[in-house]
């Protein structure tokens, strides 16, 4: 049996950093919301350890869960954990591209009757009654100097049917 050279394979500091790193992930997947954390998939031991945490008061229950938390994040594909928590966290550079579409099409749509036209065209899944509504609602509110609560509530309804079809 052949053992690796001592330069090939990870030092202790190495090996502790990464460890570090993984606790890390690891509370930023407990600071999440549980309807947050819902949406990442993790195995049902790591899910578990990461709930039990947001139960634990004590500081020091608290490091050796986290602990604990790192060493079955080792198990795990880390990346794709990261990965999903930037598409949750709205950090990622898909998420960010998505919001700004989002955006530009509720400018677009507010500003131009043709381009609803053009909207459904790409999305034929999307309600266009409900959109015109919407549309109108928001355009009625920006003519009469109100707070955007019906931009938003289109913004939203955009991003609904946007990344309904980005999967």
């Amino acid at each position: 049996m052949e053992t690796p050279l001592p330069d090939q394979r990870p030092s202790k500091t190495q090996r502790k950093r990464a460890m570090t790193e993984l606790q890390s992930l690891g509370a930023e997947l407990a600071a999440l919301a549980p309807e947050q954390r819902a949406r990442i998939e993790l195995p049902d031991a790591l899910r578990d350890a990461i709930d039990h945490l947001g139960r634990i008061a004590s500081f020091e229950a608290r490091r050796r869960q986290m602990q604990y938390i790192g060493r079955l994040m080792r198990a795990v594909d880390a990346e794709a954990i990261r990965a999903a928590l930037g598409r949750v966290t709205g950090q990622s550079k898909e998420a960010v591209a998505l919001m700004h579409r989002c955006e530009r099409w509720r400018d677009r749509l507010l500003d131009d009757d043709a381009a609803l036209t053009e909207f459904l065209g790409e999305h034929p899944h999307a309600d266009a009654q409900q959109l015109r509504s919407a549309i109108r609602a928001a355009r009625r509110e920006r003519d009469a100097g109100e707070p955007p609560r019906h931009a938003r509530a289109l913004y939203r309804g955009l991003h609904e049917i946007l990344s309904g079809s980005a999967r």
